[in-house]
């Protein structure tokens, strides 16, 4: 009968440790998983490194166009007015071509 609650008893010591190993690695995992493919993990990472340089290209775009931009409308100032920025905004505006230009007509879609 001593033997029969000694192996139990040893029994019921091992599967416990086990059962507390097997948790921890499950844990492990768990954590592990999360870090590569989590919200903020090294996926996640990579794939805001992408997006800030496409968000910084874009920036760098944004802002020379509206460099040019703002290039433009100093022409039209009042202060001093470009002859050929006059000249092309008044027949943008009036519709009017001169029987020497070259006209293309782009039709609306």
């Amino acid at each position: 009968m001593l033997a029969a609650m000694v192996s139990r008893t040893r029994l019921k010591s091992i599967l416990t440790g086990l059962a507390l190993y097997t948790m921890a690695a499950l844990i492990v995992s768990y954590f592990g998983v999360n870090a590569y493919t989590g919200k903020y993990g090294l996926n996640a990472r990579q794939e805001l490194d992408q997006e800030i340089i496409a968000l910084t290209s874009e920036l760098a775009r944004l802002k020379k166009e509206r460099a040019e931009g703002e290039q433009r409308v100093s022409l039209l100032r009042t202060s001093r007015v470009d002859p050929d920025m006059l000249d092309e905004r008044a027949r943008f505006q009036l519709d009017y071509a001169n029987p020497r230009d070259l006209v293309r007509i782009n039709k609306p879609n």
